[in-house]
């Protein structure tokens, strides 16, 4: 079950942590590149901000951008503003989203977000909760996947499992820590309905390898080569 209110807390406090990080820098700082490809930390601090007013749209029961060509040109336009203008920016887009999240809803209700993906309104809170924590390891700012949150890390592994469930070109797999188990890919065939990999490491690696974020090398795997994920 979704919780809403607790997740708005941990954005909340996410986003905190996020902007007293990111007031240390300075502007030149902020040019530099980011560990995404072509996006430089002004990219990545753009991207949270507009992201945040989107799903303020998303919540409110409009489109979550205009267009992907209006989200990808807002971003351009906003990344090479000074360091002070990128922490106002995030910080009243990030109080924007706090206040639409804060409003009476059904909680219930099914949303609507980019590429017509479809969502329960209550995990609206948890994907902003991923944009920040994951975006902060994008900025390459000392803040690592080995830091995020416990419970965020295993919210997120099952979360990225589901998102590749079914998917026909994902051989089905088990992906493991040792402790917890998620299962994503193709639906298993054959005798016992046992699953053709099984990919275990640490919680970090593999949340990295599911998120795009790092290449698994570093992670075991049973019956044949790593799966190649789709980007996200």
């Amino acid at each position: 079950m979704n919780d809403h209110v607790r997740d708005l807390a941990s954005v909340r406090d996410a986003t905190e942590r996020l902007l007293s990080a990111v007031a240390a820098l300075d502007n030149a700082d902020v040019t530099e590149p980011s560990r995404l490809p072509g996006w430089s930390r002004g990219h990545v601090l753009a991207h949270l901000a507009r992201n945040a007013d989107a799903l303020v749209n998303v919540l409110e029961g409009r489109p979550m951008y205009s267009s992907g060509q209006a989200r990808d040109a807002e971003i351009e336009r906003d990344a090479p503003r000074p360091l002070k203008t990128q922490l106002v920016d995030l910080r009243d887009s990030s109080a924007r989203f706090q206040e639409a999240g804060a409003a009476p809803a059904d909680w219930s209700r099914t949303v609507e977000l980019r590429n017509g993906v479809t969502d329960s309104a209550s995990r609206v809170p948890f994907r902003r909760w991923i944009e920040v924590e994951l975006h902060r390891v994008d900025l390459g700012i000392g803040y690592e996947l080995e830091d995020l949150p416990e419970d965020f890390m295993e919210r997120e592994a099952a979360f990225l499992a589901d998102r590749f469930a079914g998917h026909p070109e994902v051989p089905s797999t088990r992906v493991t820590d040792g402790t917890r188990a998620w299962s994503t890919g193709r639906d298993p065939a054959g005798a016992g309905n046992a699953p053709e990999i099984t990919v275990t490491g640490p919680g970090p690696a593999l949340l990295g390898w599911l998120s795009g974020r790092r290449d698994g090398a570093s992670l075991h795997v049973e019956g044949g080569p790593l799966p190649v994920l789709p980007p996200l």
